[in-house]
């Protein structure tokens, strides 16, 4: 098996997380952001931004989920939810994934036959991206967790980080030390997913 087969094998969410991690902040910092450039846009637009949370930051993103859940979520639903994102508080730090809809609508502009499809190559991106970033954490033995609480906490996050108004949340990627492994992963039968001719 190749090593590349082998370390998608190995991306699992993990929800059970902790801070003890053996990389640190800085190497996690530039580890995230060798892989966002790597990561292939359509025209080479390179629309993917990224916020880095660690520390009281990061406990931060998790307080505000909460504080934005609590009206919208029924009240004997609401100790799960907050138990949820506690674990989610839990670990070393977030990734917040955006998508900068000023490069969008300018690429629709300037190339006005494919414009509506740079939204839909925008998203592409964006989730390569969030899926290359889980990837190489997951080689560093850091457990991740993708969550969307988008829209709900956008306008929050915005006014918290100071957050462009042209960059939308796309996806918020929970990551620490592996507390308790994912269990096993199971698999849609091949003959419902792949046809091959030829």
């Amino acid at each position: 098996m190749s090593a590349f087969i082998s370390a998608l094998k190995n991306r699992r969410s993990v929800y059970h997380l902790g801070e003890n991690i053996s990389l640190s902040n800085k190497e996690v910092e530039e580890l995230i952001k060798e892989v966002v450039r790597e990561t292939p846009t359509a025209f080479n637009s390179q629309t993917q931004r990224v916020v880095i949370l660690f520390g009281d930051a990061h406990k931060k993103l998790w307080s505000i989920t909460e504080d934005a859940l609590k009206p919208l979520t029924p009240a004997e639903n609401f100790p799960g939810t907050q138990e949820k994102l506690q674990g989610f508080a839990a670990g070393k730090g977030t990734v917040l994934f955006f998508e900068d809809m000023d490069v969008v609508k300018g690429l629709q502009e300037q190339f006005a036959l494919y414009a509506e499809n740079f939204p839909v190559w925008s998203e592409q991106a964006s989730g390569m991206t969030q899926s290359n970033v889980w990837v190489a954490l997951s080689e560093n033995n850091i457990g991740a967790n993708l969550q969307h609480y988008n829209p709900v906490i956008d306008e929050a996050v915005a006014k918290e980080w100071e957050i462009p108004a042209s960059w939308k949340l796309r996806g918020q990627m929970v990551f620490g030390s592996i507390e308790t492994a994912a269990g096993e992963k199971e698999y849609a039968a091949d003959d419902n997913r792949f046809k091959v001719f030829g």
